[in-house]
């Protein structure tokens, strides 16, 4: 058990299981809690907005997209840093979500850096 705090928290929300577990170990690696949802909407319904976290989504899911994901954030005047994970982007995608305040925009496949 490790004296030194977790850095904070990253939630991901992915549909796809093998990334979700992928990012996981990826962060969990660096001293990250993770917390990982499937849906947008698991993850909305349980997101605190008191705790220090960024979120890592993904633009296309079944059901809410992280672009919906990104609106209704922004409804809740969340100041949650967002990166997007993609493997299906577009320039004009990736500008508007940078444009409404993401952090990044990443297309899939990524390096672990």
């Amino acid at each position: 058990m490790s004296l030194i705090p977790k850095k904070g928290t990253v939630y991901v929300v992915d549909d796809d299981e093998a990334v979700r577990d992928s990012l996981q170990w990826l962060l969990e690696g660096k001293d990250y809690r993770v917390k990982c949802f499937d849906s947008a909407e698991s993850f909305l319904s349980r997101f605190d907005p008191r705790e220090v976290a960024c979120l890592i989504a993904d633009i296309r899911m079944d059901g809410m997209s992280g672009l919906e994901l990104q609106d209704r954030l922004m409804e809740r005047r969340s100041p949650l840093p967002i990166v997007f994970i993609t493997g299906h982007g577009d320039v004009p995608m990736a500008v508007t979500t940078m444009k409404k305040g993401a952090m990044d925009f990443i297309e899939k496949p990524f390096k672990d850096a």
